[in-house]
C-alpha cells in the first residue's frame, strides 16, 4: 500500500525534437502549439511532422487489428476442416453474436480515448490508471448484461430463420466462447490506456504473438487432439485471454507513470463514466448494425444466394481496407485528445486536416484499384462465373463506399478525441436509420433495383453522415474545444484531491 504523494511526471511537448524527425528550420512554436501557416514551407513542415506522428500510432494499431482478424479467420478455417455444418455454425457464432458484443464493448471502451487522451495531454498522468480501472468495472458489468445473448443464442438464431442443425451447434459454440467476451473487459481498457500515451508498439508485438500462438494451439486442439468445435472454442478463449493478460502485465510492470496501483477512486462517479461509455458504444454500434442490416435486407431478395454472396465479397474487400482506417481512427483520436489536453488548438486542427486528406487519398487509390480489377478480384473468393459477374456489377458501388469509408472513420476518431460521442450518435441514427435504410428498402424492393438499390441507400446514408460531420468539424472552434477539454479535466481530474491508496 502506498499513500505517499506522487510527483507529477515530466511532460514532453509533442513537438519536441526527435532523432528521426527533427524540427524543420523556420518552424517556430508558439507555447508548444503550431504557428499559423504562412507559406508552403510551413505547410510542408507541419505535414511531415503530423504524418510521422499519425503513422507511428496508426501502423501498430492497424497491424494489431489485422492479427486479431487473423485469429477469427483461422478459427473459421480450422472449423471448415471439421465439416461444412461446423464451418457455418462457427462463422455465424463469431460474425453475429461475438461481433455484436465485440462492437458494443469496444464502443464503451472508446470513452477512455477521450478521457485518457486529454488527461495525458493535460499532465494528469495519475488519472489514466484510475480511468482504466473504472472502465474495467463498467465493461465487466456490460459483459454480464450481454450474457443472455450468448446463453440463448440458439433460440435467437432460430427466430431469425436459421436452420435448426446450424443454430444448435452455433448456440453451443457461442456459450463456449463466453470467456473470450469477458477477456475484452480487460483487453480494451488496457489497449486504450496504452494508445492514449502512444505506447502502441507493444500492441503490435502482442497481436503477432497471439496470432502465431493461436494457430499452434488450434492446430493442436482441432487436428491433433480432434476435439472438434470445442477445441476451436477453447483455443479461441485461450488466445483472447493471453492477449488481455499480456497487455495487463505490460501496463502494471512497464507503465509506472500512468499506472499507480489499484485505487478506490475507480468506484467514484461510475454513472457519469457509464453515460459517456454508452454514448461511445451507441455511436459505434449504430454503424456496425447498419452494415449488418444491409446484409439482412439483401437476404430477402428474389435471388438471395447471388445477392448475399456478391455483397459479402464486396464487404469482405471493404473490411480489409476498413481495418487500416480503424488504426487511423485510433491514431487521430489520440492526436486530437492529446493536443486538446495540451491546450494546442492549431495542432488539433492541423492534425485533423492532414489526416482527412491522407485518408481520402488512400480511399481514392483503393477505389481506382477496385475499378481497374473489377472483372478479376472476385476470383479470389469464388469460381462461379455468375457470382463474378454479379460482383463486377457492384464494383463501382464498392469503389464509392471505399472512398466514403476512408473519411468517415477519421471523423469518428475526431469525435471520440473531442468527446462528441453523443452528437455523432444522433447524426448516425438520423443518417443511417431515417435516411439510408428506408431509402435502400424502397429502392431495393419497391423500385425493384435489388442489391444495387439497397447499396445506393447505404451510400446515401453514409454520404449524408460524412457531409454533416465534415460541416461540424469545419465549424468547430478549436479554442473552444480546448476550453471544453480543460473543463472536462477539471471535472474528472478533481478526483485527485481525494486521498489515493494504491497497490503497486
Amino acid at each position: 500500500m502506498d499513500d505517499q504523494p506522487r510527483s507529477e511526471p515530466s511532460r514532453i511537448s509533442p513537438f519536441e525534437v526527435t532523432e528521426l524527425h527533427p524540427a524543420p528550420t523556420g518552424l517556430i512554436l508558439e507555447g508548444g502549439d503550431y504557428p499559423p501557416i504562412q507559406s508552403f514551407a510551413d505547410a510542408k513542415n507541419i505535414w511531415c511532422i503530423e504524418s510521422s506522428k499519425l503513422w507511428a500510432i496508426a501502423t501498430p494499431i492497424a497491424f494489431n487489428i489485422w492479427c486479431n482478424y487473423g485469429i477469427n479467420s483461422f478459427t473459421n478455417i480450422f472449423a471448415g476442416h471439421i465439416g461444412d455444418i461446423e464451418l457455418s455454425a462457427v462463422a455465424i457464432a463469431l460474425s453475429v453474436v461475438a461481433n455484436f458484443s465485440f462492437g458494443f464493448l469496444l464502443g464503451m471502451a472508446s470513452a477512455l480515448e477521450t478521457l485518457c487522451g486529454q488527461a495525458f495531454g493535460a499532465g494528469q498522468i495519475d488519472m489514466l490508471g484510475v480511468y482504466m480501472q473504472r472502465s474495467w468495472i463498467i465493461l465487466f458489468g456490460a459483459c454480464f448484461a450481454l450474457l443472455p445473448l450468448y446463453l440463448y443464442a440458439t433460440p435467437l438464431l432460430k427466430l431469425l430463420g436459421q436452420e435448426s442443425e446450424i443454430a444448435d451447434l452455433a448456440g453451443d459454440f457461442t456459450m463456449q466462447v463466453v470467456p473470450q467476451m469477458f477477456s475484452l473487459a480487460i483487453n480494451f481498457p488496457t489497449q486504450k490506456f496504452l494508445q492514449s500515451q502512444s505506447k502502441v508498439g507493444v500492441l503490435a508485438w502482442i497481436g503477432l504473438a497471439a496470432f502465431i500462438g493461436h494457430i499452434m494451439i488450434i492446430y493442436l486442439f482441432v487436428i491433433v487432439f480432434e476435439w472438434g468445435t470445442i477445441g476451436a472454442a477453447v483455443a479461441y478463449d485461450i488466445s483472447a485471454w493471453l492477449v488481455a493478460l499480456a497487455q495487463l502485465v505490460y501496463v502494471v510492470c512497464c507503465c509506472k507513470d500512468g499506472w499507480t496501483g489499484l485505487s478506490w477512486l475507480a468506484f467514484k462517479d461510475l454513472w457519469g463514466f457509464t453515460k459517456l461509455s454508452i454514448a461511445s458504444a451507441v455511436m459505434l454500434c449504430l454503424e456496425i448494425w447498419y452494415f449488418m442490416m444491409i446484409i439482412v435486407l439483401t437476404g430477402h431478395l428474389d435471388d438471395p444466394v447471388i445477392a448475399v454472396g456478391s455483397l459479402s465479397i464486396c464487404m469482405n474487400i471493404n473490411g480489409w481496407e476498413g481495418m487500416l482506417f480503424i488504426g487511423i481512427n485510433a491514431a487521430i483520436s489520440v492526436r486530437v485528445s492529446n493536443e486538446l489536453g495540451y491546450g494546442h488548438p492549431r495542432a488539433a486542427k492541423y492534425s485533423v486536416i492532414i489526416t482527412v486528406i491522407q485518408s481520402l487519398l488512400i480511399g481514392i487509390l483503393s477505389a481506382l484499384a477496385i475499378l481497374a480489377t473489377r472483372n478479376k478480384f472476385a476470383v479470389i473468393f469464388t469460381n462461379s462465373i455468375e457470382m463474378q459477374k454479379a460482383v463486377a456489377r457492384l464494383a463501382h458501388f464498392l469503389g464509392i463506399t471505399m472512398v466514403l469509408n476512408s473519411v468517415q472513420p477519421v471523423i469518428s476518431g475526431v469525435a471520440v478525441g473531442g468527446g462528441w460521442q453523443a452528437l455523432v450518435a444522433y447524426v448516425n441514427l438520423f443518417c443511417y436509420y431515417v435516411v439510408g435504410l428506408p431509402l435502400g428498402f424502397f429502392l431495393g424492393y419497391h423500385n425493384h433495383s435489388g442489391v444495387e438499390g439497397i447499396w445506393i441507400g447505404m451510400i446515401c446514408g453514409t454520404f449524408l453522415q460524412t457531409l454533416i460531420l465534415l460541416y461540424i468539424i469545419y465549424k468547430t472552434n478549436w479554442n473552444t474545444e480546448v476550453e471544453h477539454a480543460s473543463e472536462r479535466m477539471r471535472q474528472w481530474g478533481a478526483e485527485m484531491n481525494v486521498p489515493h491508496y494504491g497497490i503497486n
